[in-house]
């Protein structure tokens, strides 16, 4: 079984370490705990990780967020795989920071990643982790610099944990089926650490 795990996130060093770049984070964290080094190919880098039986293509956008559909349709044809085999990881200023939240399938929710891979595929029926960033209070028209700004140092303490329940849930997800790692894997962060060995 073959699945490809999308993280969302912007090319550069400008963006690295931002809000906005955790589904990148996630997928960086679990190729270092795996010894899986990324490659540059068409409109992305990508790694494989074998777990359990599953493969997990591991695959970081270039093409900036809001454009992420056109890597993600490519990559879902080179490897044959239909769209019950993807798991897109983005970031969400809806959900406390830390927040887990892996659904089926569902709206956008503003975030224009999400929106152009739905334009691209035609369809929002694919497995998505939210990762919640909190929203910082910011002022009305905010919002960009937010998503665009670096954790806080109470968040960069604890970011660590985050990603590897994200990995967890996405391993969950693989073996175990979409049910089961929503189960165990949405919750706030306090609870968002199940261990899948």
């Amino acid at each position: 079984m073959k699945y490809l795990v999308v993280g969302l996130g912007n090319i550069g060093a400008e963006y690295a370490g931002t809000r906005h770049n955790i589904g990148f984070m996630v997928l960086d964290a679990w190729a270092q705990a795996s010894n899986a080094v990324f490659t540059v190919d068409r409109y992305g880098s990508v790694t494989e990780i074998s777990f359990k039986g599953r493969k997990f293509i591991l695959l970081k956008p270039s093409t900036y967020v809001n454009l992420s559909g056109k890597a993600v349709n490519y990559w879902l044809q080179k490897n044959k795989l239909t769209k019950e085999n993807l798991i897109v990881v983005v970031d969400d200023l809806a959900l406390p920071f830390g927040t887990l939240r892996m659904r089926k399938k569902g709206s956008d929710g503003g975030h224009n990643g999400l929106k152009n891979i739905d334009y691209t595929l035609a369809s929002n029926d694919y497995a998505r982790l939210r990762i919640g960033i909190g929203n910082g209070g910011f002022a009305e028209g905010g919002q960009v610099d937010f998503v665009l700004g670096e954790f806080i140092l109470e968040e960069k303490r604890q970011l660590q944990t985050v990603l590897d329940a994200a990995i967890n849930a996405i391993k969950c997800y693989g073996t175990e089926g979409i049910d089961q790692a929503m189960t165990l894997f949405n919750h706030p962060l306090s609870s968002s650490t199940k261990k899948e060995e």
